[in-house]
């Protein structure tokens, strides 16, 4: 059986004031290729789907044509498990629907879907609450899947039936997988796990957050989930959640967040970004493969000490989301910032790095600034960031304002 594992597309996000959603369209497209190459039989998305509870209505568009396409009129089966971006109802809402195409959505760590089958042959046997065993049209092993989608810790808690203030959530976690595992998980059939969480190595560094990524502080805060506690007949444990693809824990299975399919901040600068292809079978161990993306812009982070330098690199350097740093010995002029952003499109953010700032210019130049008046403040500010002065529509619009503010 082959498996395509994915997770964190985030449809919908932005970065800064830029849109995101046609590299999103190119490398979901992208997906989609190397599903159809690798000819793979499952698609998993392990969670944070869309960037926020109320996506747009082009994100949810892009999400449903994309696993259409995956689905494959049912010959692939698709199953996608909400993140801690994600809204579970809404992730559930088409389920109906979306069954008939071979899509399963699973938006609670105690959701079950009613078994049925298809035309294609893709046929859900049995399921309860966190588990489902499919017969995926052209495998000729049946699939076990334990889910458990993002809830913060007192849903988990409760969805798990164990309110225990006292008992480590890893060990109620632990103990739910296990007993799921033991009742349905033997060697004869593929045993694979999907989660979005927070899980490491016992003993070794925890693996950082994005940076502006809603932290998951270890479900809610309370502690760390050990690979250690993935049942032993789990043979690959799809993670979502991190945005870096890394291989958590590689002992008696492979334990993997498949990372995000493009950088979303720039934590996440000048990283490859990656979805991972397995090869089950039934009782051996896993073996997968990284198929590195190709399309999105990548994000840079640059610094110079000359403007004329930092010019010329933007020219040659179009296409990347670029964070920039400019080190000098006084504060950036109007003028330069101009010359800068004219050559570039994709500045994100201009940092200015004084060197050697005296404390005295400093109080000067706030006095200077505190004896403008707004509209000497608001050009100043315009300016800086367009490169150019606001037209007299512009200063029109901003003196309404101030004098709906003053009433």
């Amino acid at each position: 059986m082959r498996i395509l594992h994915t997770s964190d597309w985030h449809l919908g996000k932005r970065l800064e004031s830029f849109s995101r959603l046609d590299e999103q369209q190119e490398v979901l497209n992208e997906i989609c290729d190397i599903a159809e190459k690798e000819q793979v039989h499952v698609v998993l998305i392990s969670g944070d789907l869309f960037d926020t509870f109320n996506p747009s209505t082009e994100a949810v568009d892009l999400f449903y044509r994309t696993l259409k396409r995956l689905a494959n009129n049912g010959k692939r089966a698709v199953i996608a498990i909400a993140g801690n971006h994600d809204s579970p109802d809404r992730i559930e809402a088409p389920d109906p629907l979306a069954r008939e195409c071979g899509i399963l959505f699973v938006g609670y760590p105690n959701s079950t879907i009613n078994p049925f089958k298809l035309d294609s042959g893709l046929e859900v046997i049995q399921s309860e609450q966190g588990f489902i065993e499919l017969k995926v049209p052209e495998a000729t092993e049946l699939l076990r899947l334990i889910l458990t989608p993002y809830a913060n810790e007192f849903r988990l808690r409760t969805f798990l039936g164990n309110e225990d203030p006292e008992e480590e959530l890893r060990m109620i976690l632990k103990e739910k997988w296990e007993e799921t595992a033991n009742r349905f998980c033997d060697n004869k059939g593929v045993n694979i796990l999907s989660a979005h969480l927070f899980m490491m190595k016992e003993g070794e560094e925890q693996p950082e957050e994005p940076e502006d990524e809603k932290p998951v502080l270890y479900i809610g805060g309370a502690q760390p989930v050990f690979s250690n506690d993935i049942p032993e007949a789990v043979q690959y444990v799809a993670l979502g959640h991190l945005h870096r693809k890394q291989i958590i824990d590689n002992n008696h299975c492979p334990v993997i967040y498949s990372g995000s399919p493009l950088a979303y901040s720039f934590g996440e600068a000048n990283q490859d970004k990656f979805v991972v292809c397995i090869n089950a079978e039934a009782g051996k161990n896993a073996e997968f493969t990284e198929i590195q993306l190709e399309k999105g812009k990548r994000l840079l982070r640059k610094r110079f000490e000359d403007v004329d330098v930092a010019v010329e690199w933007l020219i040659q350097n179009p296409d990347p989301f670029v964070e920039l740093t400019m080190v000098s010995e006084t504060y950036l002029s109007s003028t330069d910032r101009k010359r800068l952003y004219e050559a570039h499109e994709g500045i994100v953010t201009l940092i200015p790095e004084v060197l050697h700032q005296n404390p005295d210019d400093f109080e000067a130049s706030s006095n200077i600034e505190l004896s403008k008046s707004m509209d000497e403040l608001f050009k100043d500010f315009f300016l800086s960031r367009k490169g150019q002065e606001p037209n007299d529509r512009l200063m029109n619009l901003f003196k309404e304002v101030l004098s709906e503010e003053e009433l």
